[in-house]
């Protein structure tokens, strides 16, 4: 039997931060719990401590030093898996009773060290920790032979090295482990893919109503609770899923489900059963990374075999968001130490993960957040920059995988973004369009659509096209440039050649690096000071317009401005019509590299070989879509400069304004996006299904106009066929379950009476608190607040645009820890899954009227059947139904949703549950009211 390797421990201090203190566990055992200023002048000298999440800790205290954080530990010893980023969430994913309190939290440091070595130690000879140890050499470059221990702890100079990497070394047994860089290789370690023959169209049996309630219970199995909602959700879902009997006539089901209906479930069983029957695939599709993943853990119930389950089942997202082997080997051969430890943690996780998604998949979200946001777009696919079959690593490329998975899958779980884009150009990354959808989260399909169909014209726009075509001018990046990308190509082909030229001469008319340095000197939208040419001009005439229309506030806000385009100033159009000549010039050559690469595959379509065909097809679509698209809706844009504006009244197709900023942009808006949805997503497709929980606006939930609503925000309305319609109430016993209060004494204008307002509520909830905010500004000034009493009641507190952690994060944190609270706007409301008690109250700081924007002035003009303050009422109903459905998950929930604005008009009472009464109280009240409710549940 082998010795247990020695685990080597650093002799470092441990340290947990939170607001206005600090617990320190010294290297003798002392554990002081300090102020903010006493922490700082005890870390002045210390060695690096043991920390969990460096950025967020070091943060709070306001100072920057080295540390030995236990996420990078983690990352290396269970790469591929995710823990919330605290010292209770790493205790729970090494199931260890987590901590209580600052001070036990610091003292447990020590332990999940030992604990994360000791899991290595135990698997130091499975496959996966092959060449480990010398990939932690590697990283550590710690000097060999030497017999100090706390020179594994040291960093060499410049500061590159890993400082875990000799307790990694040890836990394996290899402390004398060479630096091993073949393990960075992952262009050479990851499998190949291989092709398969297409799949032939599906056929278009229908789904029995029966068979879907069946197969409902299978997945549920023996031990679930049965619900008759549920079951009549999945029969009425089946009618999507019927034979089309008419082109252009899907069958649309419009069906709302109440919270707690189970409708993945619900709609998962007949879409299983009919990609089964007919083998073909149902495209699912959501709005949200999060539900993706939901989703997909739902679908384990489909397969029991993992590896069936792999084929039958793929996440897909847009390319952006996996790993490009030859980006990240740009990244490995560049040999920047401070990413080399990043790196080597990349090459773990590669070789573990899934799918290789970088952006929400098996990599865990704090992953950036250690080693800078700017790593992982630098090593995923970067936009329009693939060069497919010619690239070297093209049969080990990840996003090739997926794209092949997906093509004989037969449940594709998409999101909104990736299905639109998919319609519009023709098939993103193949053409297999699928002829049946379920889109979840159907009330975001409007906003969905809305930036799918919408164009801007701007500075950074015209810029990126430029670098697309033109490559990094002057500085070091795989951004080579079109000439280079078709540089074979153009061997092959001299046809090729002459409107490239062309192309390349009237790109320069584009603003390039230079221009952006000259805005960066002259300061925030001083446009009209920075350079000349048609598309500076044209971008200074923006300016200009913006600033003389903008109202003083807007100008002195620092958030921007926004003005109407109609009646464009003379200088405006005249500068719009000269960039327009010079865009012409450079649509007219792209047009024709495009049609000459087409023409070659008609002509050699016998001979031509597989790569070389894909690969013009890539460069096809990526010119078409990268660079004649974008380019003939700037020319569209200019054009309506000159245009005759809309005579008042009169209602446009598509809305035009102007926004200032760090950049200025012309931007482009389709008043109704549903229709272009419709278009060219729905009335191709034979069927889809359009559900959520909150399709209609609940004042009128019961009326005709509901449905009607409905309708129209989801494109069903511009259907051929009218949709059907099924609803299902919330089997929860709201009246039971939750109570609501508006707070009629709530502080409007006076911030630190607002703090005071939630400190109080959250307290009286002992955490386990969501609060809400419709503007940043005040977020972070009540945060700034609260923070230190609700970290001297235990009560830890994060907050978006606060913490150095990005959302998921934090919901991972808060969803972690029972009695934490968490500060957010609009992506919070929306984007917060967490039942249970760790999410026990809502607090909304105002009531969430629509932003008074240009955009939202016309459609609620046009689109408001008369009715603006109908129109204004129905969103904001939707929104506090959103927040309201965060509280109930499920039936064992108890929730209390306040809102701390006494103006709100009872009218907006009918986003709640008819079953509860809405209570108008004081603050002392409403604390007292919540400390009874809870105090009755424990």
């Amino acid at each position: 039997m082998d010795s247990a390797p020695r685990l080597l421990l650093p002799d470092a201090p441990a340290l947990v931060s939170a607001p206005g203190r600090a617990a320190i566990l010294s290297s003798d055992g002392e554990l002081r719990v300090l102020s903010v200023e006493n922490a700082r002048a005890a870390l002045r000298d210390s060695p690096p401590p043991l920390v969990v999440h460096g950025p967020a800790t070091l943060k709070r205290l306001g100072i920057t030093m080295q540390v030995l954080d236990l996420l990078e530990l983690f990352a290396f010893v269970m790469p591929a898996q995710n823990a919330a980023p605290t010292p209770a969430g790493l205790a729970r994913a090494l199931d260890i009773d987590p901590p209580r309190g600052l001070e036990d939290a610091a003292a447990m440091l020590p332990d999940l060290a030992a604990s994360l070595l000791a899991r290595l130690a135990q698997g130091r000879k499975l496959a996966m920790n092959r060449n480990a140890a010398g990939l932690a050499a590697l990283m550590g470059g710690v000097a060999q032979g030497s017999s100090d221990p706390k020179d594994h702890w040291k960093r060499n100079e410049g500061g590159a090295g890993w400082p875990w990497a000799g307790a990694v070394a040890a836990a394996l047994d290899d402390a004398a482990a060479r630096p091993d860089r073949a393990a960075l290789r992952l262009w050479s370690i990851l499998p190949e893919w291989e092709d398969e023959a297409p799949r032939p169209p599906p056929s278009a049996f229908p789904v029995p109503p029966d068979a879907a309630r069946t197969r409902l219970a299978e997945l549920l199995g023996d031990r679930a609770e049965a619900r008759q909602s549920q079951s009549d959700y999945a029969s009425a879902a089946t009618a999507a899923f019927a034979p089309r009997a008419t082109q252009d006539a899907p069958h649309c089901v419009l069906a709302e489900a109440g919270t707690g209906t189970g409708k993945t479930l619900g709609y998962l069983a007949p879409a299983s059963l009919w990609a089964e029957r007919n083998q073909g695939a149902v495209w699912i599709s959501t709005y949200t990374r999060h539900l993706q993943r939901q989703i997909e853990q739902e679908l384990a119930r489909l397969e029991p075999d993992p590896a069936r389950l792999r084929a039958r089942v793929v996440l897909r997202k847009g390319r952006e968001n996996y790993l490009c082997l030859l980006n990240y080997e740009e990244a490995v051969n560049a040999g920047r130490s401070p990413n080399l430890i990043a790196l080597g943690l990349i090459a773990r996780w590669a070789r573990a993960s899934n799918d290789h998604d970088v952006a929400g998949g098996d990599l865990p979200g704090w992953f950036p957040e250690l080693f800078g946001a700017g790593l992982l777009p630098q090593i995923a696919d970067r936009r329009g920059e693939c060069i497919h079959a010619a690239c070297p690593h093209w049969k080990r490329c990840t996003i090739e995988h997926v794209i092949r998975r997906a093509r004989h899958a037969d449940l594709v779980i998409a999101n909104h973004a990736l299905v639109m884009a998919q319609a519009v150009w023709g098939g993103l990354d193949d053409s297999n369009v699928p002829t049946r959808y379920v889109f979840d989260e159907g009330h975001h399909l409007f906003d969905a659509a809305d930036s799918a169909f919408s164009a801007e014209l701007s500075g950074i726009a015209m810029a990126e096209l430029r670098r697309w075509l033109l490559g990094a001018e002057g500085g070091r990046s795989r951004a080579r440039g079109i000439a280079k990308r078709l540089e074979d190509l153009i061997e092959a082909d001299d046809r090729l050649a002459a409107p490239l030229q062309a192309a390349l001469i009237a790109a320069r008319v584009l603003p390039g690096a230079a221009f952006f340095a000259r805005l960066a000197e002259s300061g925030d939208a001083q446009l009209d000071a920075v350079g000349s040419g048609p598309a500076e001009t044209f971008l200074a005439a923006l300016a200009a317009q913006a600033r003389a229309r903008a109202a003083e506030r807007e100008r002195d806000s620092g958030l921007g401005i926004e003005v109407d385009l109609y009646p464009a100033e003379p200088e405006l159009a005249e500068a719009a019509s000269v960039l327009d000549r010079a865009l012409a010039r450079l649509e007219a050559p792209l047009k024709a590299l495009r049609a000459r690469l087409l023409d070659r595959l008609d002509e050699e379509a016998a001979t031509i070989e597989e790569k070389d065909r894909q690969r013009i097809e890539a460069m096809a679509r990526g010119l078409h879509r990268r660079a004649i698209d974008p380019v003939a809706a700037w020319r569209r844009m200019l054009a309506a400069a000159n245009a005759a504006p809309p005579a008042p009244g009169e209602r446009p197709h598509s809305v035009l304004f102007i926004r200032l900023g760090r950049d200025a942009a012309l931007l482009s808006h389709l008043l109704d996006p549903t229709e272009a949805f419709a278009e060219t997503v729905a009335a191709p497709s034979h069927g889809l299904l359009i559900t959520s929980a909150t399709l209609r606006d609940s004042a009128d939930r019961d009326a005709e106009s509901g449905w009607r609503g409905a309708e129209a925000r989801s494109g069903a309305a511009h259907l051929a066929a009218p949709a059907i319609r099924a609803a299902f109430a919330s089997p929860f016993d709201y009246e039971a379950q939750t109570r609501i209060f508006v707070v009629r004494d709530a502080p409007r204008d006076n911030i630190d009476a607002l703090a005071a307002a939630f400190r109080a509520l959250f307290i009286a909830s002992g955490g386990g608190a969501l609060g809400l905010f419709t503007a940043i500004s005040r977020l972070r000034a009540v945060h700034t607040r609260i923070a230190p009493a609700l970290a001297a009641a235990n009560i830890p507190l994060y907050a978006q645009h606060v913490d150095a952690m990005n959302n998921a994060t934090l919901v991972d944190i808060f969803r972690a820890e029972e009695h934490a609270c968490l500060l957010g706007t609009d992506a919070m409301r929306d984007g917060v899954d967490v039942p249970g008690n760790a999410l026990r109250l809502v607090v909304f700081e105002r009531t969430p009227w629509p932003r008074p924007d240009i955009l939202h002035r016309v459609r609620r003009t046009h689109l408001a059947g008369g009715n603006p303050k109908s129109y204004d009422d129905a969103i904001v109903r939707l929104r506090l139904r959103q927040a309201f459905g965060r509280l109930i998950r499920r039936d064992s929930d108890r929730g209390v949703f306040v809102l701390l604005d006494r103006a709100m008009p009872s009218r907006l009472h009918a986003a709640f549950p008819a079953e509860v009464t809405v209570q108008s109280l004081g603050l002392a009240e409403t604390i007292g009211a919540i400390g009874g409710f809870f105090a009755s549940y424990m």
